[in-house]
């Protein structure tokens, strides 16, 4: 386990300073996504099925007004499905930038070496483009998983709004 945590070390220092804050982003991203999945999977099948005896109690199912309750009861359903959803997207599409970030900061090394040194010093350049170049990989790798995962996220809340919506039965043919 030591060595472990010796490795991980090491790689935050070859990376840099970005690769903490790549780091702190998916963790962010992340804890956001399991919050989501757990209201999926825990949470959302008892609020549904609230929402659904709501509409079943009412003994009206077809006039205007009836409609709109329908519709409102869908509509806040909804939008506890796609809570925190736009957030995992800002976090999605910020790793990569912070990854690019990251190869600034490392070529920015990489020409204060060649500036100091000269082009001759292949081992203190090496440093600079493992800084430039660790993190870019990093950036992508998190974005990659929480790419996958939002949009499975997002196609979840979506077709168990659709399903919600489905499931509360308008009757045609009453007064309005």
């Amino acid at each position: 386990m030591g060595q472990m945590i010796l490795e991980v070390q090491a790689f935050l220092e070859t990376g840099g300073d970005v690769l903490l804050v790549i780091g702190g982003v998916t963790v962010v991203m992340w804890t956001l996504m399991l919050e989501r999945f757990y209201y999926f999977y825990s949470l959302f099948p008892s609020a549904a099925d609230d929402v659904e005896q709501k509409w079943v109690s009412r003994e009206d199912h077809s006039s205007w007004n009836a409609h709109q309750i329908r519709r409102l009861l869908v509509s806040e359903l909804r939008m506890k499905l796609e809570e925190g959803l736009p957030y995992i997207r800002v976090l999605v599409a910020l790793c990569p930038l912070l990854g690019l970030l990251g190869t600034v900061t490392g070529m920015i090394e990489v020409f204060d070496v060649m500036a100091v040194a000269g082009s001759g010093n292949a081992k203190a350049m090496a440093g600079g483009v493992s800084k430039a170049t660790i993190p870019t990989m990093a950036g992508m790798v998190a974005a990659l998983s929480g790419l996958i995962l939002s949009a499975r996220l997002e196609q979840f809340a979506a077709d168990e709004g659709d399903r919600l919506a489905d499931r509360l039965v308008i009757e045609h043919g009453g007064a309005e």
